[in-house]
């Protein structure tokens, strides 16, 4: 239960990060801002282990870029305006 609840809260403050230092206006709820901070988590942690079968959990910075690069996909496919 902890680590959902860590999971959400980190969530949040990456997602929230993200939208923050990304160019332009983010519309998104808050459950929209703490998926996209897991996603960048996740997305940032899967390319810092490089296909090694030992995943690690990337860092802030990396989990924020992480979470700016998922919305510039979303907005490149069009997801979100």
């Amino acid at each position: 239960m902890i680590n959902i609840l860590g999971a959400i809260l980190s969530g949040l403050i990456i997602g929230a990060l993200a939208r923050f230092f990304y160019p332009g206006a983010v519309e998104m709820g808050w459950i929209a801002t703490i998926l996209l901070g897991i996603g960048g988590s996740l997305l940032a942690g899967l390319a810092t282990s490089r296909g090694r079968g030992d995943f690690h959990r990337a860092g802030c910075l990396a989990s924020v870029i992480g979470a700016i690069v998922l919305i510039l996909v979303g907005r490149l496919v069009g997801v979100g305006g």
